[in-house]
């Protein structure tokens, strides 16, 4: 860190926080890299305020360090920058060197704020808020559904093949959406689930809907990533 104090005098001091689900743990270390403190924060609105304040309280903060931005930290990344604060993405340790040492959250948090201060193992955090972080999570959330359908089907298939012959002879010859339309609109007797064929029946109409449900999911999910990448990138539609 170049700058050791400010023109109000007050020295500058270095945040690191290694994130966790539920608690934070932040460490400060001063213009010479020497530890001032650490404390567990919880990850609410409230608790990203009160580790503001506590960094505050020991001089003025030059800037963050924090694990994993992407997930874990995502919600602190955006709270610090919203509050004009400068953060670093630290990456984690080697990890055959955590493997020796073992998992210390204190300790953690300590290494991210001396790599902040040091300017180390650190990268510009990607946005976290924006347009783009909307794209990014409604891409997340179709890859998973499309991966829920792809499973979908296969079970249909499988089932099938496994099912009485009069219910296999039924549904062997049609096309794919044929199949899934068929098996949803199928209104079987769920009192009779001892039955063997109405347990085949049951099963794949629960199939059936479930793949269309995650067809109708895909496509509205469709939809609004064509509308935000037509207004991010409009020459790539094109």
């Amino acid at each position: 860190m170049k700058e050791e104090q400010t023109t109000t005098g007050r020295r500058n001091v270095v945040g690191g926080v290694d994130t966790h689900k539920d608690l934070h743990v932040a460490a400060v270390v001063d213009e010479h890299d020497r530890l001032l403190g650490s404390e567990c924060f919880p990850t609410t609105r409230h608790g990203y305020k009160q580790m503001l304040l506590w960094m505050r309280s020991f001089g003025e903060l030059f800037r963050v360090g924090v694990e994993c931005t992407g997930t874990y930290g995502a919600g602190l990344l955006r709270y610090l920058q919203q509050a004009h604060v400068t953060v670093l993405e630290v990456t984690t340790p080697d990890k055959s060197d955590r493997r020796k040492r073992g998992k210390d959250d204190t300790l953690d948090a300590c290494n991210a704020a001396h790599a902040a201060f040091a300017g180390v193992r650190t990268v510009t955090p990607k946005a976290r808020d924006g347009m783009i972080e909307s794209l990014r999570v409604l891409k997340v959330c179709r890859k998973t559904a499309i991966s829920a359908r792809r499973v979908a089907l296969q079970l249909i298939h499988n089932t099938i093949i496994s099912a009485p012959d009069e219910l296999r002879s039924l549904l062997r010859a049609m096309t794919r959406m044929q199949l899934i339309r068929t098996l949803a609109a199928w209104r079987p007797d769920l009192s009779d689930y001892r039955n063997l064929n109405s347990a085949y029946r049951i099963t794949l109409k629960s199939l059936g809907r479930r793949y269309l449900e995650l067809h109708d999911e895909i496509a509205d999910l469709d939809v609004m990533i064509a509308s935000l990448v037509d207004e991010l990138a409009p020459d790539l539609v094109s």
